[in-house]
């Protein structure tokens, strides 16, 4: 795949020195290629232990995705044409990522954020259709938002995307009786969407806890809305007749007394690459030959079919995505979001996941971002943010494949579903640049210039509350100075289900399998409710000593979340 250099990049180097070294013959080259790139990536990603510096590689990385024709040594050198971004000429919105400062300051102290995410209930449904190497995939994701401010959000996106994708499997050394085997995949997708974020504020009695309650409900009942009015275009055939004006009238009678104060346009391009592995474990069924003692002939068993079920799966992902917003309080803003994400399951009936993530997002003023680009002069960004994440957790979930055998043509049937409990962890760096020399180390720092320790170039948002080290880069000592540092813990409990459908070509040679899809389709439901815990914190400003001490969120505690 032309684009696993990036995975090597920023998760692999340090993981393939010493993998196999031992095996030897046939065997142990199967198991070096397939199952021992597999537990790599689960076992990395299940314990999340993937190292700072493997899992990071901004600088290079982003030189990579904006300047894909400059090379890796270019980009690690920062020798590279232009200052411009490639994804510049997608359209796209954020609702809340804009730049420009914060004036209130409620406590006294200007380090302290004004809000935090109390809850959030989102809904995600996915189609992948597959047609030889070709993917194409639609999604729609649906969150409901409740914000210690009072306020509650209501977004919705929905996502298309194509491209190609490519997979090898192979049976598991030894286990075959068992009918062990690991698949590795890997895909390149680039897709747009479009969306709107819906803000609820119009309840403002001055008690941020009967606010939240009264928007909330609001956001409830114009949710109802926009599904009554979905649902409309379904009736008569789309007849635009009386039935649908009628269909259309109750929708409306659906909405909330204040409707939302914006609508925000948003445009999203979005291009994604994954990298994947899983583990399976079932059984093969086999005729007993064609011929007989009888006849005397015999062609030997033939397959006709396994059942298997996924104990171990892990998954790569790399996402860049522009948003520009067209309307609301960020209107004339583009923002690039960067993530990296890790993630992996284990069990079969119990199962155990983990997940990490690093995100990176910039914002700039649109017009002056178009026209640096037309002149090919450098960016200005306004804004950076930094979040991290890690997710672990356990349920009971099943995942699980059946299929037959005619020939070299295969038919695959999967399906699972299941429900986890987990606890999340996040972090939150947020910096206003408001002068060109903080607007500068940023933007040098993302495109690989300036100086900055190739040991960390993605500061945590806890290790910029430290004091900085002597090696420290301009970004971490930036972000030490006048960062808004905040760190969260929710919980969360995900229930999913699962359902495939592959036709396929393929041959057998030894414990390889190779071949590709004919055809395919998965549908996959996620519902995910999760809910602050603990004590959120932020960082105050730098005392005595540099260190920035942790304290009380006052502006997060004072409310809080509502079930829904």
């Amino acid at each position: 795949m032309k684009d696993a250099g990036r995975f090597h990049g920023w998760f692999g180097p340090r993981h393939g020195n010493g993998r196999g070294r031992s095996d030897r013959g046939q065997s142990g080259a199967e198991y070096a290629a397939m199952v021992g790139v597999v537990s790599l990536v689960v076992a990395a990603i299940v314990g999340l232990s993937v190292p700072a510096d493997e899992a990071t590689g901004l600088k290079s990385a982003v030189c990579r995705i904006l300047h894909p024709l400059s090379g890796a040594e270019a980009c690690s050198s920062g020798d590279y044409a232009g200052d411009g971004s490639d994804g510049g000429n997608g359209d796209g919105g954020d609702g809340d990522n804009g730049g420009g400062g914060d004036p209130f300051v409620p406590n006294g102290d200007p380090f302290e954020p004004a809000r935090c995410l109390l809850s959030q209930d989102q809904t995600k449904d996915t189609v992948v259709i597959q047609v030889a190497f070709i993917k194409i995939s639609t999604s729609e994701t649906v969150k409901l938002q409740q914000w210690s401010d009072g306020t509650v959000t209501l977004e919705r996106v929905t996502e298309t995307g194509g491209g190609v994708t490519a997979s090898i499997s192979a049976g598991i050394p030894g286990l075959k009786d068992w009918g062990g085997s690991a698949k590795l995949s890997g895909t390149f997708l680039a897709g747009s969407g479009n969306g709107g974020q819906w803000l609820f504020n119009g309840n403002k009695s001055g008690d941020p806890q009967a606010d939240l309650a009264a928007n909330l409900e609001d956001a409830q009942k114009f949710a109802a809305y926009l599904k009554a009015n979905d649902g409309c275009r379904y009736q008569s055939g789309y007849n635009p007749g009386a039935a649908m004006g009628a269909c259309s009238q109750d929708a409306a009678s659906k909405k909330p007394d204040l409707e939302p104060e914006l609508a925000p346009d948003v445009d999203i391009t979005k291009t994604s690459t994954e990298a994947s592995g899983n583990v399976s474990f079932g059984g093969k069924f086999k005729s007993n030959g064609k011929g007989g003692k009888d006849s005397g002939k015999s062609d030997g068993p033939k397959d006709l079919g396994k059942i298997s079920g996924e104990v171990l799966s892990g998954t790569m992902t790399e996402d860049v995505v522009v948003m520009r917003s067209h309307s609301g309080p960020n209107a004339g803003k583009i923002t690039f979001i960067y993530t990296f994400t890790v993630k992996g399951s284990a069990g079969l009936g119990g199962v155990a996941t983990g997940e990490k993530m690093q995100q990176v997002s910039v914002t700039y003023d649109a017009a002056a971002y178009d026209q640096e680009e037309a002149d090919g002069a450098a960016h200005h960004p306004e804004k950076l943010l930094i979040t991290t994440s890690q997710e672990a957790g356990d349920g009971t979930g099943i995942k699980v494949e059946g299929g037959a055998n005619a020939g070299p043509v295969t038919i695959d049937v999967g399906g699972g579903g299941g429900s986890t409990k987990s606890q999340i962890h996040t972090e939150s760096a947020e910096l206003v640049l408001d002068n060109d020399s903080d607007s500068t180390t940023v933007e040098d720092w993302l495109r690989g210039r300036g100086d900055a320790p190739a040991s960390n170039p993605l500061p945590s948002p806890s290790d910029a509350a430290e004091v900085p080290d002597s090696d420290a880069g301009p970004v971490e000592r930036l972000l030490h100075d006048k960062g808004k540092l905040s760190r969260l813990d929710y919980n969360a409990n995900t229930d999913w289900w699962n359902a495939s459908l592959g036709i396929g070509f393929g041959i057998s040679a030894g414990q390889f399998t190779l071949g590709f899809k004919l055809f395919g389709i998965e549908i996959t439901h996620e519902g995910k409710e999760q809910t602050i815990t603990g004590n959120p914190t932020y960082a105050t400003g730098p005392k005595s000593g540099g260190a920035r001490p942790w304290v009380e969120w006052k502006n997060c505690t004072q409310t809080k979340p509502i079930p829904t």
